[in-house]
């Protein structure tokens, strides 16, 4: 069962007005407008999520010495120098 809840938003005018033409010009209420145009918002930032940037650089891995020292080394030559 889908419940409706009444609410009041403040759209500025110029807004409205053209939400206003094109529901009228498409046929719909702008209630269907703007639940539509809710809806698809909701889903392009819930698909969207969290996207790591590339921050990758030119290089031939890691150092020697690193390669085959595993997690402990790498965590070793950052703290290196840093009293832990």
């Amino acid at each position: 069962m889908v419940t409706h809840m009444k609410t009041t938003i403040e759209i500025p005018d110029p807004l409205l007005a053209e939400a206003r033409r094109i529901a009228l010009r498409q046929g719909v209420t702008l209630r269907a407008l703007v639940e539509e145009g809710l809806r698809r918002v909701l889903r392009e930032r819930r698909a969207a999520g969290f996207r790591l940037r590339r921050a990758s650089f030119r290089g031939k891995g890691l150092q020697p010495g690193v390669r085959e020292g595993g997690w402990e080394r790498v965590r070793d030559l950052a703290y290196e120098g840093r009293g832990a």
